[in-house]
This record gives C-alpha cells, sequence and structure tokens, in this order.
C-alpha cells in the first residue's frame, strides 16, 4: 500500500484535471503497479469527491491496482449533495464508530509514502501517446511541435475540400476536441468552467474552424441539467460542443468517422493529426486510427484548443482569433473566474437535480420499456447475433487446476518492445474492413456502414478474438517497421494479419508466446487484453 500525501491546495486556474495528470506523471515515476494508492494529509479538505473521483479513476493509468480516499466531511457533504441524506448519516455513524473516518493528525502504516503539494501544480495536458507524460500548457508549443518533426507530409500541409470551402490541414491541426471522460464530464467545477469559456469565446465573436470535429459526453445527465439551468448550453453548442451521450465515446474509441475528405487526405498526404481530449487514455490508435497524437486535458482547455484549431500554439501568449474588432483574443481574458465558477456550482448544482435525473433511471426511456424481452433464469442465447456469442470459456471447463505443462518448441507470435499497453493488445475503436474482424463481418453479409465498433461486439468473442493485436499503431519486432496488426509465421517468414498466423499455428499445434518489455499490459482494458490473447493460444507472456 502505497500512501500519497497531499498538502496545500492548488492554485488559481488549476483543475482537478491538472492533479491527475501531474499525479500520473509521479505515480508513473515511482511504479505503483500492483499497489494499492491511498491519498491522505491535510490537502484532502481542499477537495471535493468529483475531484477526488477523478484522481481515483485515474489508477490504471498510472499503474495501481486501485486509488482510493480516506472517508471523511467531503465524502459525507457529496452523499447529501445527491439526494442521500440516509445513506450520508449512517456512512458518518458507521466510519467514526469502526475508526475509518479520516484523522490528519493520524498517518496510516503504509509501504511507501509520497508527498505532493497541490501549490505546485500548474495547467498541463499530457502526450502524444501516454497519459504520464505531462507537458505545462506554456511549454506545450515546444514539446508538441517535435513530436511531429519525422512526419512525412510537407509543412506547408495539405489542401482539404470542405462543404463550407478549402482549408489548408498543417501537422498538429487538430481533428477532434471531446469533452468526454465518465469522471472529468462528471466534475462540475471542470464542466462549468469549459462552459463558461466557451461563453466567453463567443461573447468575443471566437469560432472553432470547420476542420475540427467536436462533442460533448457527459458522464451523468446531471451535468446537462446543470448547464441547461445556467443558460450555458447554448455557449457549447455555438462551437459545436453538441451532446452526442451520456458515457464512453472519443476517450474509447467510438469518436466516429471524420469528414471524408479529411480522412482522405491524411491517408494520401500523412499529415500529422491530433485529438484534444478530457479522457484518461490516448494511448497510440485508441481515439481514432486517423489520429496520430492524442493529448489530455481539461474540459476547459479541450475548449480552448478547439478554437485555436491546432495543438501547436502556446496558449499562454498566442491568441485564440481575433474578435469582431480585430483585436486578439487570449485565453487568459476568457479563462473564468473561480468566484463565478463557485457560484454557480452553489446554485445549481444541488440535490434536487440528481433526485430528478435519477429517480427512474433503472426504467429506462420508451424504446428501452417496449423491448421485447425473454423471460426466464439464463440468458437465451440467439445464434444469428453478431453481437452477444456464447463464448468458449466454460466448455469443458475443469474443477480443477491443471498443472503447467513444459512449453516445447513454441513460436514467438509478437516480439514487442516497452509500453505496449492494454490499448495495443485489446480491440477498441472502429473495425478495419481489411482486417480479419472486418472480414469475418463482411462475410456474414454485415455491410462496412454497419460495423459499429469493438466496443459494442464485445460481448462476441468471434469479433473481438480477431481484433486482438489489431490496433493500427502497434509496432513489433518480426516485421519491423511496419505498423498495425501484423506479424510474421515462422519458419516460413510469410507477413499476415495476427490473427491469421495465431489460427495457422493452432492447426500446426504450435505453442504461442509473446516477448515484450516494461510495463506491458498496463492500462485499463484488461478484460479482453487477457482473454483475446488466451483465444488466439498464447501460452505464456
Amino acid at each position: 500500500v502505497v500512501g500519497v500525501r497531499l498538502v496545500g491546495v492548488l492554485p488559481v486556474g488549476c483543475t482537478a484535471t491538472d492533479l491527475v495528470l501531474t499525479l500520473t506523471q509521479l505515480l508513473r515515476k515511482t511504479g505503483v503497479v500492483g499497489a494499492f494508492v491511498e491519498y491522505f494529509g491535510e490537502g484532502l479538505k481542499s477537495l471535493t469527491l468529483p475531484d477526488r473521483a477523478t484522481i481515483a479513476n485515474m489508477s490504471p493509468e498510472y499503474g495501481a491496482t486501485m486509488g482510493f480516499f480516506p472517508i471523511d466531511e467531503r465524502t459525507v457533504e457529496y452523499l447529501r449533495l445527491t439526494g442521500r441524506e440516509v445513506e450520508a448519516e449512517r456512512t458518518l455513524v458507521y466510519a467514526k464508530a469502526n475508526a475509518l473516518y479520516h484523522d490528519p493528525s493520524v498517518q496510516a502504516d503504509y509501504d511507501h509514502v509520497l508527498e505532493l503539494d497541490l501549490a505546485t501544480v500548474v495547467p498541463s495536458i499530457a502526450g502524444p501517446a501516454r497519459p504520464q507524460d505531462l507537458i505545462p500548457l506554456d511549454h506545450a508549443k515546444e514539446v508538441v511541435s517535435r513530436s511531429f518533426a519525422t512526419a512525412v507530409c510537407a509543412k506547408e500541409g495539405v489542401t482539404v475540400e470542405l462543404p463550407s470551402g478549402p482549408v489548408r490541414l498543417r501537422n498538429g491541426a487538430l481533428a477532434i476536441a471531446a469533452i468526454t471522460s465518465c469522471t472529468n464530464t462528471s466534475n462540475p467545477a471542470v464542466m462549468l468552467a469549459a462552459a463558461l469559456l466557451a461563453r466567453n469565446a463567443v461573447d468575443k465573436g471566437l469560432k472553432v474552424p470547420p476542420w475540427v470535429k467536436t462533442s460533448l459526453a457527459p458522464g451523468s445527465q446531471v451535468v446537462m441539467e446543470y448547464l441547461e439551468q445556467t443558460g450555458l448550453t447554448h455557449y457549447l453548442e455555438r462551437l459545436g460542443f453538441y451532446l452526442a451521450a451520456y458515457g464512453c465515446t472519443t476517450c474509447i474509441g467510438n469518436s466516429g468517422p471524420l469528414h471524408p475528405a479529411i480522412e482522405t487526405a491524411q491517408e494520401q498526404s500523412g499529415v500529422v493529426l491530433a485529438a484534444a481530449l478530457s479522457g484518461n487514455r490516448n494511448f497510440e490508435g485508441r481515439i481514432h486510427p486517423r489520429v496520430k497524437s492524442a493529448f489530455l486535458m481539461s474540459p476547459p482547455l479541450v475548449v480552448a484548443y478547439a478554437l485555436a484549431g491546432r495543438m501547436d500554439i502556446d496558449l499562454t501568449t498566442e491568441s485564440l482569433g481575433d474578435d469582431a474588432t480585430g483585436d486578439p483574443v487570449y485565453l487568459s481574458q476568457i479563462w473564468p473566474t473561480n468566484d463565478e465558477i463557485e457560484r454557480l456550482t452553489t446554485e445549481h448544482v444541488v440535490p434536487a437535480a440528481f433526485k430528478h435525473r435519477y429517480q427512474e433511471v433503472f426504467l429506462g426511456d420508451r424504446r428501452w420499456q417496449e423491448l421485447d424481452c425473454p423471460h426466464g433464469q439464463t440468458f437465451a442465447w440467439q445464434p444469428y447475433s453478431t453481437y452477444i456469442a456464447k463464448p468458449p470459456f466454460f466448455v469443458d471447463f475443469p474443477l480443477e487446476a491443471s498443472p503447467v505443462d513444459s512449453l516445447n518448441h513454441a513460436r514467438a507470435l509478437l516480439v514487442l518492445g516497452d509500453s505496449v499497453t492494454t490499448d495495443h493488445i485489446s480491440p477498441a475503436g472502429s473495425i478495419n474492413e481489411s482486417y480479419p474482424a472486418g472480414r469475418y463481418l463482411t462475410s456474414l453479409g454485415i455491410s462496412p456502414d454497419d460495423f459499429n465498433s469493438y466496443g459494442s461486439r464485445r460481448g462476441n468473442h468471434e469479433v473481438m478474438m480477431r481484433g486482438t493485436f489489431a490496433n493500427t499503431r502497434i509496432r513489433q519486432r518480426l516485421c519491423a517497421p511496419k505498423e498495425g496488426g501484423f506479424t510474421l509465421k515462422l519458419p516460413e517468414g510469410e507477413l499476415m494479419h495476427v490473427y491469421d498466423a495465431a489460427m495457422r499455428y493452432a492447426e500446426e499445434q504450435t505453442p504461442l508466446v509473446i516477448l515484450a518489455g516494461k510495463e506491458y499490459g498496463t492500462g485499463s482494458s484488461r478484460d479482453w487484453a487477457a482473454k483475446g490473447t488466451a483465444l488466439l493460444g498464447v501460452r505464456a507472456v
């Protein structure tokens, strides 16, 4: 168990997102894989429960088994805020009676203790491909520009014809700006900050460039309740941030397609497109197949970068655009004040909003209620379903664990380097028509327009095992420098998709192993990263 002592308070202008990205870098450097991380100290009292949830939710990204906070007055306060008065009182009494209530003067017995002064946190982003790669905002332009240094696309970029007219996309052009993530978008402080920044930008006459795909996917229905009550929804929509869904979207690769002209231009020119998102994960290939660089940040910074239309900009010194009179507008001019955020939070984030949105949440809407569902104690498998298939994991499942056999004459299915995450392993995002999963769905008469995503078909092992190691950005030494879900079938040396090679090895009864470097399997997509690998016949990593 690792203890993280938090002291001080966050500076004005810093958000819980800035804090969690700072902690992710710190804990990755320390190494907390397999550890439980508990946060404690005087600094807790300045963090709301949504702030703490933001930190705990990123435990897979900083490598811990879990991150958690002790019960204190903030915990009880949140239960009351969300309309759970009975649970609040019960929690308070129980925690105090069982010595579980936080006492800042008492330190638990930890295996290792770290300390972070909240006052040292600065506005930051993280990327372009790992959550722990922290970039202070005032250094972002320099670092981001370096990440495009080896781009094959010429510096002047490529011209793209859009419905609004021709635009020129250069390396670093922002293709996706997504206010997304289950926890960042459930935090009133950062969501109201994003909406207020949008209001201030609209009032200044700023617009989002036409090549930026914008979306808003809150993790809680209450978010739209207080945005509507404050009259701020309109301003987000003026900048293109319309409600797309509640739940996982861009963060899990469900960003949907870019404009066809942009996708074609990127494929032909190699221009490096970027994404700005308020999610937890930006691993290679996760956000969109045509987006090579993805940066994590707070919701208000997502709005700011969307206005700029590019990532290679210093938001601390360069303007976001010009106002109606031609004067430059800087981020510092439109950044909302803490006082206004706190006032709106106090006035509109109230128990009634939570009760209104969630008192009948499990009933579903009319379409859900009208679904024709079978009854019974066990699931009625449908052999024709391409979304949910009966899994093979419990066929002839032994009640006793079998001894581990020796591996003789095994072959390496993949030879990987360091930092191969569960996002490289587990299927996520769109399904490529030419890859094994796409070919499988096509063979069933399904049009590519109806492929949907790996996430939507995660209940079908036939699709998911074909998508394991199918990440478009994965690199491995057997077929370097080629990127994507390919390997060499040995001993022939034939280049083929990983799934196809695995099936050939299975026919030959050849056991398989994967050779990998440090941090293999980090990240949160652990379910199919394990199951898909096993279904491919891999016996050891």
